[in-house]
């Protein structure tokens, strides 16, 4: 007779032949699973090896074109713009390579008259009353607030204010010495900008240097607010943008996209490097000498990397 011992024996039997399965089975796997887990490690492991390399080769040969690019910036650039007066205008996301787009233009031979820093406050949308006070009151004789855009655009005019004391007047008398100094020292202490050259004279032309576009909640009127800076000091002056990147809301991108901008408005999109910086200076000889707007770099819009020049 079959009682309930048996079935305990029984089931447990079964249990144990499972688990003696589990166990020979694992074992007799276990040797080529780990085999193969191994070897695609080891592959994944030199795969990665491999790709640092890669990468560190491309950065060395990155490296070694910025050097060239130096060490032959002054025969390319050697007394092209000797007796030229020109004015750099850096924005804060440009500030990171002004210095090296300030270097390739004195290069040139060009006299830089100085360097104007914007600061951020310029373009924030609730400093626009302020800034519309400021401009009204300190237009100079020289440079009366009828002269100025006549609407309720504070960065628009304060732009036109500052672009017309530091650049010449084509047709109109030179700015005095006495209102220039006055309109920069208004802007200064009220904290717009910031003067890290001390600017001696008017200027020519103007190299405007900045980066990539403003990414805030207010990012869109900001960027906004760049290009209507940069658009007064165009009207004055022969311009040249050195920037970085073309995406959206990027200074380049701006002048590239508006058909009047483009013809007048030259831009690099790679000058945070030393081959861009070079073209920056290229770009402006172009503009002071062939009187020519060139759209350069390597982002969408570029007609080329750099000016024809000469044979």
């Amino acid at each position: 007779m079959i009682n309930f011992r048996y079935h305990v024996v029984s089931l447990t039997a079964v249990f144990l032949a499972l688990a003696i399965g589990l166990v020979v089975g694992t074992a007799a796997l276990n040797g080529p699973v780990a085999d193969s887990l191994n070897d695609r490690v080891a592959g994944l492991s030199k795969q990665n090896e491999q790709l640092r390399q890669t990468v560190g080769s491309l950065q060395e040969e990155v490296n070694r074109e910025e050097d060239y690019a130096r060490e032959t910036a002054p025969l390319l650039l050697s007394g092209k713009l000797t007796g030229k007066r020109l004015l750099v205008v850096s924005l804060p996301s440009g500030r990171d390579h002004v210095e090296g787009v300030t270097d390739m233009l004195r290069m040139t031979g060009a006299t830089v008259t100085g360097r104007l820093d914007i600061q951020d406050k310029f373009v924030i949308p609730d400093n626009n009353v302020s800034l519309l006070e400021l401009a009204n009151k300190t237009a100079r004789p020289s440079i009366p607030a009828s002269a100025l855009p006549g609407n309720s655009e504070g960065v628009e005019t304060s732009s036109a204010l500052l672009a017309a004391a530091l650049l010449d007047r084509a047709g109109q008398p030179a700015v005095p010495e006495a209102d220039r100094r006055a309109v920069l020292t208004a802007y200064i202490n009220a904290g717009y900008v910031t003067v890290a050259d001390r600017i001696t004279a008017s200027a020519e032309g103007v190299v405007i240097v900045s980066g990539q576009p403003h990414i805030d909640r207010d990012s869109a009127r900001k960027d906004q607010s760049v290009v209507t800076m940069a658009v007064q000091f165009d009207k004055l002056g022969a311009a040249v943008v050195a920037g970085s990147g073309t995406g959206a809301g990027n200074l380049v991108t701006a002048v590239r996209d508006d058909p009047a901008l483009s013809k007048t408005m030259s831009t690099v999109d790679n000058a945070s490097t030393a081959q861009g910086q070079v073209v920056t200076a290229l770009a402006t000889v172009e503009q002071l000498t062939g009187q020519k707007a060139g759209q350069y770099g390597l982002g969408a819009g570029a007609a080329s990397i750099a000016p024809k020049q000469p044979q």
